[in-house]
């Protein structure tokens, strides 16, 4: 099992996207070829912190302007001549804008490329729904070749982001602005397709990825006070899904409630539906973004707005049991 954050730890806050620029150095201490390519946003998706970490990485990051077509080519070339190659721009900007070259030139041909876009979601806060990307997962999802994890906090991006430098071929790893509080120990070592058991439960199973893992403890929590043994599960490894792990969770319980910062379509709640359509079907309630944009406004705002937090997974826990 892996070894969570303690409850000290549990307190430090930061955002996901910021391991992305320490990560990078990290991997190129360690002799990996990493070279990042950016459209002209490495101050917010930390990647500036990989070109400063020492005067030779530098020339290691590559910024195309705001041109993120360009972007995504450019580091398909470089992958061809044998880098690892990481693209780094907000979600929205970083799949949507630039689906079809992450479709037809890298998925394609199976590249050596890792869409690795930061600000995804709603945790872009203030920037509005046109800059509020809920739709991503589900684009990477359905691309043959392509790897899609969503780590919960800090630590699990590093983890994320070292995976997928040592995977061949393309992998989206979903990155976000906002700070969350660390779920996991630092260091933690994760692993393409597995999802983690957090909490073992026997009255029903909640399955969350990136943020709202968060806030599916939180709900555990809530409902374990009221009498209501939850098992949380991580998805951290969206494609390829741990089928077995959820599974067998879903046979426990009998029950299972989906949480994402994501449109319920495409996503986690599709994936996960998916699965147990032929494997254990039971009863499932989706707590997710509902075929609307976002708004402007705070992060935590807007998780209670639009009905992601943690009492919003409550509630959908208590109508399973009703």
């Amino acid at each position: 099992m892996v070894k969570l954050a303690n409850s000290e730890e549990s307190q430090v806050k930061k955002a996901t996207r910021a391991a992305f620029g320490a990560t990078l150095a990290e991997l190129a201490d360690s002799g990996v070829p990493v070279v990042a390519v950016d459209a002209d946003l490495s101050g917010s998706t930390t990647t500036k912190k990989f070109a400063d970490a020492k005067p030779e990485y530098e020339r290691r990051l590559f910024n195309t302007g705001i041109a993120e077509q360009n972007m995504i080519d450019v580091a398909a070339g470089l992958a061809l001549t044998g880098k690892v190659a990481f693209t780094g721009s907000f979600a929205v900007f970083g799949t949507g804008r630039v689906y079809d070259q992450i479709r037809n030139t890298v998925c394609y041909s199976n590249l050596d490329v890792k869409i690795a876009p930061t600000h995804a979601g709603v945790s872009v806060g203030p920037d509005g729904g046109s800059h509020q990307m809920l739709e991503d997962v589900s684009l990477m999802r359905g691309l043959p070749n392509m790897r899609v994890l969503v780590p919960a906090d800090y630590a699990a991006a590093r983890s994320a982001l070292k995976i997928a430098a040592a995977t061949p071929g393309p992998v989206y790893v979903r990155m976000g602005r906002a700070s969350v509080p660390s779920v996991y120990a630092e260091g933690v070592e994760l692993e393409m397709g597995r999802a983690y058991v957090l909490r073992e439960g026997t009255d029903a199973t909640i399955v969350a990825c990136g943020v709202e893992v968060e806030q599916a403890l939180k709900a555990a929590d809530i409902l374990a006070d009221q009498g209501v043994s939850i098992e949380v599960i991580d998805a951290f490894s969206i494609k390829p899904l741990d089928v077995d792990t959820i599974a067998a969770s879903a046979a426990k319980t009998g029950r299972v409630v989906v949480a994402e910062e994501h449109s319920i379509y495409g996503g986690l709640a599709s994936a996960v539906a998916e699965a147990l359509a032929q494997t254990r079907p039971v009863p499932m309630r989706f707590v997710g973004m509902r075929d609307v944009f976002g708004k402007s406004g705070e992060f935590e705002e807007l998780l209670g707005y639009f009905g992601l937090d943690a009492a919003a997974i409550v509630e959908a826990v208590k109508s399973l049991m009703a």
